[in-house]
């Protein structure tokens, strides 16, 4: 049985190894075989000139010349001031002028919008921190109180 298994074990490392192998890109083979000097060298341009084409093949699919991504940077950089930039401009100028943001309106607020569970930490404890006309309106009723 345990022949069995480390049979299976060494087949399976086996085949995960010839996979990888198969998905190499490059050989590992760079030492020419024994022979003569001559052979050798020979075997030795032979590969060179393998990796060399292989290389100028690979580049030859996706290489894009200098020229070639300095004119696509710069249309990319007329796109940005052309039309970005007045677009940027003009969304601004129309939230500015033309339409009307909403404030809060005049007048005594109904009793729903004054419930509180807690009072403000500050001195007018019914007064947002914010409400001009609130505040004044406490400071003078806490003078009026002071004076009396």
């Amino acid at each position: 049985h345990y022949q069995k298994s480390c049979n299976m074990f060494s087949a399976r490392s086996h085949l995960a190894r010839a996979a990888r192998s198969a998905t190499q890109r490059r050989s590992a083979t760079t030492v020419p075989r024994y022979g003569t000097e001559d052979q050798m060298k020979k075997e030795a341009i032979e590969h060179l000139k393998a990796r060399i084409s292989k290389q100028k093949e690979i580049e030859k699919g996706n290489h894009i010349s200098h020229a070639d991504e300095l004119a696509e940077m710069t249309k990319w950089i007329k796109i940005t001031v052309l039309i970005a930039v007045p677009v940027c401009v003009l969304s601004v100028a129309k939230d500015l002028f033309l339409i009307d943001h909403p404030h809060r309106k005049t007048g005594p607020e109904p009793d729903y919008m004054r419930i509180r569970k807690t009072e403000f930490p500050w001195e007018c404890e019914d007064c947002e921190l914010f409400n001009g006309e609130c505040w004044k309106k406490c400071r003078e009723e806490k003078a009026a109180e002071a004076g009396n």
